[in-house]
Order: C-alpha cells, then sequence, then structure tokens
C-alpha cells in the first residue's frame, strides 16, 4: 500500500509549455493528501525558488537534490551542504582559466556570479525567478548547498576535476546542478521516510530528469513521465504519459493509488 508520494516540479508536476500543474493533477495531489497518503516535492530546487504550485500543501519539501529537506513548511530535519575547499577551487579556476554564470545557493539565499544569454533563456524557459548579482568572492561567505552552474556537457569533466567532493547532475544541456558527493534525491527519500515512519517499499516516486534516476530506483514504484529522458524510462518501473497529457494522474490511477 503506498503512503508516500514524491513529485519532482519541472517537466513533472509543471509543464514547460505552460509552465502551470495541469488541473488533473492539481486534483490528484488534493486526493491523495484527502486519503492520508503523504505528498512530497523532490527537487532541484531551493525553497525560495518554487514559484510555481500555486496553492497546493504539501507534507515536506526535499530540495536542492537532497541536500537540504524539510518535513512541514518549515522543519528541517536533513542539510548536506558543499565542503568548502570545493568552493574555493572553483572560484580560483573562475579567475584564472574561464567563468561562466553559476548560482551560488546558500540556505536561506542564492546569487549569482552574472548574467548572459545562456542563463537568461533557462530562466525563461523554467519561468524561474532571476537571482541577485553579487560578486564571486561573496561564494567564500557562509555555506554553500548547491551550484547551478552554466556550463556544457563538454566543458564538465575540466571544470568539476578541481571540486573532487561534488558533482554533477544534469537535466538540461544548458546547465548543470552540483551537489555534494553522497547528496542525492534518494538519501533526501530516505531522511523523508525515516521522518514519517514510512517503509521505502511503500513509497511512490514521479520524475522525468537526470537528477530524478536515484530516486526512482531507490522507491517501491518509480514512475518516469512521457517527457522523460530515454535514460529515465529505462530505469522505471512504469512510464506514464506527458505532464500535459494528465500523466500523474494516469499513472496513479494504473496502481489503483487513486
Amino acid at each position: 500500500m503506498i503512503k508516500a508520494v514524491f513529485f519532482d516540479i519541472d517537466g513533472t508536476l509543471v509543464s514547460f509549455d505552460t509552465h502551470r500543474i495541469p488541473e488533473s493533477a492539481e486534483k490528484a495531489i488534493v486526493a491523495l493528501r484527502a486519503k492520508g497518503i503523504k505528498v512530497f516535492i523532490a527537487s532541484g530546487r531551493h525553497l525560495l525558488s518554487i514559484n510555481n504550485l500555486g496553492d497546493l500543501q504539501f507534507d515536506g519539501y526535499i530540495t536542492l537534490n537532497g541536500g537540504y529537506c524539510i518535513a512541514g513548511k518549515d522543519q528541517v530535519i536533513y542539510k548536506h551542504s558543499m565542503p568548502a575547499e570545493d568552493i574555493a577551487s572553483l572560484v580560483q579556476y573562475m579567475e584564472k582559466q574561464e567563468s561562466f554564470p553559476c548560482i551560488f545557493v546558500h540556505e536561506h539565499e542564492l546569487y549569482l556570479n552574472f548574467h548572459n544569454e545562456q542563463s537568461r533563456e533557462v530562466f525563461r524557459m523554467l519561468n524561474f525567478p532571476e537571482p541577485p548579482v553579487a560578486p564571486l568572492r561573496k561564494a567564500s561567505e557562509g555555506e554553500t548547498f548547491q551550484l547551478v552552474a552554466f556550463f556544457t556537457k563538454e566543458q564538465e569533466k575540466a571544470i568539476m576535476s578541481v571540486m573532487p567532493h561534488s558533482e554533477a547532475t544534469r537535466w538540461n544541456p544548458l546547465f548543470t546542478d552540483v551537489i555534494p558527493r553522497g547528496s542525492s534525491k534518494r538519501v533526501g527519500i530516505g531522511k523523508m521516510l525515516e521522518h514519517f515512519g514510512i517503509a521505502l517499499d511503500e513509497s511512490m516516486a514521479f520524475g522525468d530528469g537526470g537528477n530524478d534516476i536515484s530516486m526512482l530506483q531507490h522507491v517501491g514504484i518509480g514512475v518516469a513521465m512521457g517527457n522523460a529522458e530515454d535514460e529515465v524510462k529505462r530505469v522505471a518501473d512504469h512510464v506514464t504519459s506527458s505532464v500535459d497529457d494528465d500523466g500523474v494522474i494516469k499513472a496513479l490511477r494504473h496502481f489503483g493509488v487513486l
């Protein structure tokens, strides 16, 4: 019996085309909670950047790809920051080798070193609120939990080599999320299930991007959206239709959850 359902946001709950949650998905979330099933967000976004879920209520938020987990609205149950030495090495690399737009995500704020057309294109595509611009040296102040780095797959090997304790989790060709090694949505789900006393085989998750693979493999039932990347579909227990074709509610009905 499913007692907890985890949802990625972009491309899973929210359409890339409309930037909205389909009405069928909204109704599904309300119906799940009415049945006593816990409903969680599992996203790469910071809580401050979740601006596209309307008035929907959730039982918790796995943010920053599992690096910052919140039960209810504000109870922090787990956090995992990036090593300071990796941030220092990256800043040195960007000052001496090549620079690129990068969002530095701290616990209560996020900022960007500079904008370019590539970063602005991503913000438009995701309907993502543009963070303020701050000097690169600000990165050394406080803990960094995640980077949203605007470099290509071809650049990735050289840049990541200076951050040996971190890893890239890419779900878009224009940028990657960089997180502390060992952090993932899978880890976040484990922390959330432990907090609520729910067994792993009583959980279900929906996703579409490369950063969703670990959680889809981990839960009792992993569902890939019809618009998901092929590598995501290959690891899922079930492939539903796209976010714009009522994929969420169709999968929940397929498994008898609703």
